[in-house]
């Protein structure tokens, strides 16, 4: 089953079907469902397929040009074709009275770095823009996992620049679509079962939903062996360009489940905050392993926070690397009993992922609903001028300049008028403060977005009835639901 790709294969035939010369650029994180798309939209006999492999370029070249043979049924000979730019001629001309899909998957192994890529670019450029022995049209597809090493394809000044007919970054599913993948759960499970593994289709895959959701983490992320934890433990060793792996573990280990500033990360390892720290956590987050969170509307010279940006992966740093020995003592099945069922995962759940989820859904539904856009999300966590703990949940501006305010609680027990009147008195410390953003949500034409996993008491109804702000109640079912 196709899910959440189907725009991206519906522009693809597009393409393939206009008779004309396209070139098309997809990339992407691993496992996040390229391959899948590319081998989904077309039969075989309609799209030649080539994977490269971590071998070496003149490997690939060979072995591309036999398949290239072997899919067209017409004698190549790697010998022949010595270059680049003789290869890149000869796809672009097989089975040429029809018109034809060629796709080269793991674009970057053609070539040993980013340098050597620009110049088999180039070659292929070449090939591109020469005369072809052919009446069909074609699409040449590009693909491949090393993310900002395809991105710089398209950049100004690149041998690609201007040529390419369409592109696209495929990101990992949203909290909606993963649950797609588990339809036999309900909406909650739905989102704990986002929570574990994330927006990866490849960790879903795995997902059995006719098991209860806590044997399929126990048997696929906490297990030595489980198929998941597996691919986690080996996520950063896959990524090209990285060195130094265990390093980069451990500041993945040390911002845990937490949203730790560079300081806090440096002292967790021991060691100072210098230049050789900073990029290193420059580079997990370009790469999209970190992610970067200020107070909200606080200024650029703020302590930054980072936070794992990937839910399984956060998982399994959070929780299963600290339960190793546990799990190789006592066994998974023991440790998510004792340890991490009854309290710590429905914490992980309520604080590190629900908010995210939130997010999503406010995103997805609002054109439907008619709610109002966002111009920049965020959150706000710190003391106000009595030194009194604050966290408020949800944060944004609008793009009428008006702000938007929530909490959020995936809890089992209704939420009732205390929740409400708690975030209105934050606020009011907040603005009292001298945070311009929380009087900006105390007016009139604010609006207060609570969402809770658990039903709303009629106490907080009779609140929210009489404040001046909009109150917009959400629970789970309103999360999923499609209508208004």
């Amino acid at each position: 089953m196709l899910i959440d790709r189907e725009t991206e294969i519906a522009e693809l035939r597009a393409l393939a079907d206009s008779g004309h010369r396209k070139l098309a650029l997809l990339y992407g994180r691993r496992r996040v469902g390229k391959t899948f798309l590319l081998t989904s939209a077309w039969p075989p006999d309609r799209a030649f397929y080539f994977t490269a492999s971590a071998t070496s370029p003149e490997i690939n070249r060979r072995v591309l040009i036999e398949e290239a043979g072997r899919w067209a049924g017409v004698d190549l000979r790697p010998d022949d074709h010595p270059t680049w730019r003789t290869v890149f001629r000869t796809l672009l001309e097989l089975a040429p009275d029809r018109n034809l899909v060629a796709i080269i998957d793991e674009l970057q192994y053609l070539a040993t770095d980013a340098a050597g890529l620009v110049e088999v670019t180039s070659e292929l450029n070449a090939a591109w823009e020469g005369r072809l022995n052919r009446q069909g049209g074609v699409l040449l597809v590009l693909s491949g996992s090393a993310v900002r090493t395809l991105e710089a394809l398209a950049d100004g000044g690149a041998p690609l620049y201007g040529r390419l007919d369409w592109t696209r970054q495929l990101h990992p599913f949203d909290y909606w679509d993963a649950g797609r993948m588990v339809p036999g759960y309900t909406p909650a499970d739905q989102i704990r079962t986002y929570a574990a593994f994330g927006g990866v289709p490849k960790y879903l895959r795995a997902v059995d939903d006719r098991r209860p959701l806590a044997e399929n983490i126990v048997r696929l992320l906490l297990d030595q062996h489980g198929e998941v934890r597996l691919q986690l433990e080996t996520v950063l060793r896959q990524e090209e360009g990285l060195r130094d792996h265990v390093q980069y573990q451990g500041i993945l280990a040390a911002v845990g489940l937490k949203r730790r500033s560079i300081g806090q990360v440096a002292a967790t390892l021991g060691q100072a905050v210098d230049t050789g720290l900073r990029r290193m956590v420059a580079q997990l987050v370009e790469l999209g392993f970190l992610e970067m969170e200020r107070n909200f509307e606080e200024p650029q010279n703020q302590t930054v926070r980072y936070r794992i940006a990937d839910p399984a992966l956060r998982f399994h740093v959070g929780l299963v690397l600290p339960n190793e020995s546990a799990i190789a003592s006592a066994g998974a099945e023991t440790v998510w009993r004792e340890r991490l069922a009854e309290q710590v995962f429905p914490a992980y759940v309520g604080k590190e992922v629900f908010e995210d989820v939130v997010r999503q859904a406010y995103r997805r539904h609002r054109a439907a609903r008619d709610l109002p856009a966002v111009e920049a999300w965020g959150r706000w966590e710190g003391q106000d001028r009595n030194r009194r703990d604050t966290e408020i949940d949800l944060v944004a501006r609008l793009l009428n300049d008006r702000v938007m305010t929530g909490s959020v609680k995936f809890q089992r027990r209704s939420t009732d008028a205390t929740v409400l009147l708690e975030h209105l008195d934050a606020l009011r410390r907040l603005a009292d403060s001298g945070r311009t953003w929380a009087r900006d949500a105390l007016a009139k034409d604010a609006l207060l977005l609570f969402v809770s996993a658990a039903p709303f008491k009629k106490s907080f109804h009779e609140v929210a009835r009489n404040l001046e702000q909009r109150v917009i109640p959400w629970t789970v079912h309103d999360l999923f639901s499609t209508s208004a």
